[in-house]
């Protein structure tokens, strides 16, 4: 088995390694990881391991499930056991910036896991929780930091933490941190790092942003590939099931009467209707579980607690879950919601079919959805298998632009009949010039006076244009 490598415009071949013991890794790193079961590196791991233990930059493409976090852990693990001494307080060695709670909490947990018989420290940064215990453990330095952008920049800000001698940093599912609106905290992080260091970025896709991110930040990188750009793992049963709008929740119930889920994740669109789902399916008898940015940490780690632990065998999640939720035998993922991004799909029909299982991806489709089906099968380069019940066919629908928000094509334009303001039960009577008679003498400000243009309509609108701030992505 072989992968590319790219570095200065050459392309070569190499041998996958056989096991962990040939990349020359302390003695104490080789006992953690045979501790937690691994024996034999994975495609991933057998290209970057080297390239960091050289401290060289470099730009991984791989997608969820290959062992990305392994491949970074391990060699900067390497490193701080061989450090001569602990940072200073306040002071951190490597950062790693996450998109999510759940994956920082991931990634900490295995930078633990595999350090088990090393004295390296890690502190987890992320919001949604008290800064207090954050602050006391930076108090004593740290050798990792695993953090999400908002809460790091945070514990900057008043000092807490220092970045001025971060030797490594890790920007991992950089893609989904762009997607979720934080790269302007990247860039603005980024700045405050040593010009010296070594950058490391991982991403499933490489959009032009991405490409853009790598260029500004990494110094001669060696680049790596080793699976095709978000291509669905073979072992997943993907099918597609038509049904009309209305029709969404009673297919959901029925299917999960019908069959035998032993953990499933449903995808929903937004967080009302991750809310607006699990409701249903309680009161239709079904335990389940919410997951997304407005719970709170205590809320989305007992709701991943009761998941994990079979209490509750269905998790509703928002894309927050897509990446970052490391969770065994999940035999279903449901797209109660299609994505609007087509290589979400990938990452979320992932979460199944792990550790060499087999796996099952069920997706709901309605008529207004249909666009985003065919951009999802194109992008996977088959056409995945359909049961249409929908009244007219999907292949009826008009089909949406990829990424464009779907919307109830059989829906007709809301009429514009309002109440106004002040009571009135109808609309106002014309007048010559087409303006309602009981606008031509109120005042500015009144009830009903038409928006001016230079007049900020919301709260938000009128402290932006006040301050002239734009506020920031927080922790997801």
């Amino acid at each position: 088995m072989t992968s590319t490598v790219t570095k200065l415009g050459t392309i070569t071949e190499r041998h996958f390694l056989k096991n962990f013991n040939n990349f020359g890794l302390a003695d104490v790193i080789l006992r953690g990881i045979s501790a937690e079961g691994y024996t034999t590196p994975t495609p991933i791991q057998c290209e970057v391991i080297p390239a960091i233990m050289a401290r060289k930059d470099v730009l991984g493409i791989a997608q969820t499930g290959t062992g990305k976090t392994a491949a970074f852990v391990l060699p900067l693990l390497h490193e701080h056991n061989a450090a001569a001494a602990r940072p200073r307080s306040k002071y951190c060695r490597t950062l790693i910036l996450t998109p999510t709670r759940e994956l920082a909490s991931q990634i900490a947990a295995n930078v633990a896991a595999y350090g088990q018989f090393t004295e390296t420290s890690v502190v987890e940064i992320v919001g949604g929780v008290k800064p207090g215990p954050q602050i006391r453990a930076l108090n004593k330095g740290a050798d990792i930091v695993v953090a999400t952008p908002g809460r790091l920049e945070d514990h900057v800000r008043t000092g807490a933490l220092k970045l001025d001698q971060v030797t490594s940093i890790v920007l991992d599912e950089a893609d989904q941190m762009l997607d979720l609106g934080f790269a302007p905290a990247i860039r603005r992080i980024m700045s405050k790092l040593p010009k010296g260091r070594q950058t490391i970025l991982l991403s499933a896709t490489m959009p032009k942003l991405i490409r853009k991110l790598a260029q500004d930040f990494l110094k001669d990188p060696v680049e790596i590939s080793v699976t095709p750009e978000s291509k669905p793992i073979e072992r997943i049963e993907q099918s597609i099931l038509g049904v009309e709008i209305i029709a969404k929740r009673d297919a959901l119930v029925s299917y999960l009467s019908d069959n035998k889920i032993e953990r499933a994740i449903i995808f929903t669109r937004t967080k009302r209707g991750a809310d607006k789902v699990t409701k249903f399916l309680c009161s239709s008898g079904h335990a389940a579980n919410a997951i997304h940015g407005n719970k709170s940490q205590g809320q989305r780690e007992r709701a991943l607690s009761a998941f994990k632990g079979g209490s509750s065998r269905i998790l509703v999640a928002t894309d927050i879950a897509a990446r970052g939720i490391d969770v065994d035998n999940i035999s279903h993922v449901i797209n109660f919601d299609l994505p609007e991004v087509a290589e979400v799909y990938v990452h979320r029909i992932g979460r199944t079919a792990r550790a060499g299982k087999s796996g099952i991806a069920l997706s709901l489709c309605t008529p207004p959805e249909y666009g985003l089906l065919k951009a999802i099968e194109k992008l996977i380069g088959n056409k995945i298998e359909t049961e249409d019940r929908t009244t007219d066919g999907l292949s009826a629908a008009v089909v949406q632009k990829p990424g464009a928000k779907p919307s109830n094509s059989n829906s007709k334009p809301k009429s514009n009949n309002r109440k106004r303001r002040n009571g009135g039960q109808h609309a106002a009577q014309q007048t010559p010039g087409n303006k309602p008679s009981s606008h031509r003498n109120r005042k500015p400000g009144k009830p009903g006076t038409a928006t001016r243009s230079d007049t900020p309509n919301s709260g938000l609108e009128r402290m932006l244009k006040k301050t002239g701030k734009r506020p920031d992505a927080r922790s997801f």
